[in-house]
């Protein structure tokens, strides 16, 4: 049985014995601990640990075209300011991995709505020139193929800014289910400019949104219901005239308050279920909404930095869910620089063994 096979039978409940053993990768500064323990430099991460990446993506260019040009505005030898091509102003440090310090927006309410909107519309270029070869290559792969979908609220947040979207959602609340409309039939026009092009249908749709923190989300549920869930329905409709029944998303956090009305909007894969302070737990999320929820992750990654008893509790743990299927076994984030190679290395043998 291939990967994909194996990938299909645990999504849709079908026939399997194991897990698959994927392999995501770690933070910079993990890495190259890593590389002083033993990892070569000139091997594929994947090969050194006879591991599988998660899927094989199909990538299409659905953010900004065209993006605004880069624009360096201060330099140290530490860090540099300047505007990214999606019109943000940031400070990114240069040797440390962190999350870039947001300065200012381009997009910061509805005013600047329309200079966005031009630059999500359908064009030839955002499909990639080798669009073909590579669907060639990944369908010979044994991979589960998955289709990038853009994001319904992530790429928003990012481009205005928290508290400027927050203020957007209720001020003109029509422009922001504009935003999210403009996204989802790009998103629709790209499927229908690749899947047709294939001679094996997707398995998965994915989207990242990274909308949800510590405290739960960062758009309410009422508003996702109002402005966001009609983007997410358009887009599983659209997958569905070319059979694709699986559409995921990627949100750290506590995604708890959202779990329902993704569900209730067709989004029936979640990655990953980040443990975190607030617990976040896929067998509770599955009793709560059934088998149509599927779940990639949240195996706690921060364990792998304790003891090798508290890994393999952690195991112990989702070791139910593994045996009833629609759930596949993955930390829950990039592993963290407190990771040990051979640890790692160590719990990717448990996965190996485990027999379902």
């Amino acid at each position: 049985m291939t990967y994909r096979e194996q990938f299909q039978q645990i999504m849709h409940y079908g026939d399997f014995d194991r897990m698959p053993v994927c392999h995501w990768t770690g933070w910079e500064e993990t890495i190259e601990r890593w590389y002083g323990e033993g990892l070569p430099r000139d091997v594929s991460q994947h090969q050194f640990f006879n591991a599988t990446p998660m899927w094989a993506g199909i990538w299409t260019n659905l953010n900004l075209y065209p993006a605004f040009p880069e624009e360096v505005l201060e330099e140290t030898d530490d860090y540099r300011i300047f505007r990214q091509g999606d019109g943000c102003v940031c400070q990114d440090w240069k040797h440390k991995s962190c999350i870039p310090h947001y300065i200012d927006f381009t997009l910061k309410d509805a005013s600047g709505w329309d200079e966005y909107k031009k630059r999500l519309q359908p064009h030839p270029d955002r499909i990639p020139g080798n669009i073909d070869e590579h669907i060639a290559n990944i369908e010979a792969s044994g991979m589960p193929i998955e289709f990038e979908t853009a994001s319904m609220m992530g790429w928003i947040r990012n481009w205005m800014g928290v508290e400027n979207m927050s203020y957007l959602m209720y001020d003109d609340r029509d422009v922001y289910a504009d935003m999210v409309m403009t996204l989802a039939d790009l998103t629709c026009w790209a499927i229908d400019q690749v899947l047709p092009r294939m001679k094996t249908k997707v398995d998965y749709a994915h989207g990242w949104e990274d909308i949800c923190g510590k405290s739960g989300p960062l758009v309410s549920p009422d508003i996702f219901v109002e402005c966001v869930a009609p983007g997410y329905r358009k887009i599983r409709n659209k997958l569905a005239e070319y059979g694709v029944d699986l559409l995921g998303v990627d949100s750290d956090g506590d995604v708890e308050q959202l779990l329902g009305h993704w569900l209730d909007a067709g989004v029936n894969v979640q990655f990953p279920i980040e443990v975190g302070t607030w617990k976040g737990d896929a067998a509770k999320y599955r009793k709560q909404y059934g088998k149509e929820l599927r779940v990639i992750g949240n195996f706690d990654k921060l364990t792998l930095e304790q003891s090798r008893g508290a890994v393999q509790a952690e195991i112990d743990r989702l070791l139910p869910l593994m045996k009833e299927g629609g759930f596949i076994m993955v930390p829950d984030h990039l592993i963290t620089p407190g990771v040990a190679l051979s640890d790692y290395q160590w719990y990717l043998e448990q996965v190996r063994a485990i027999r379902l």
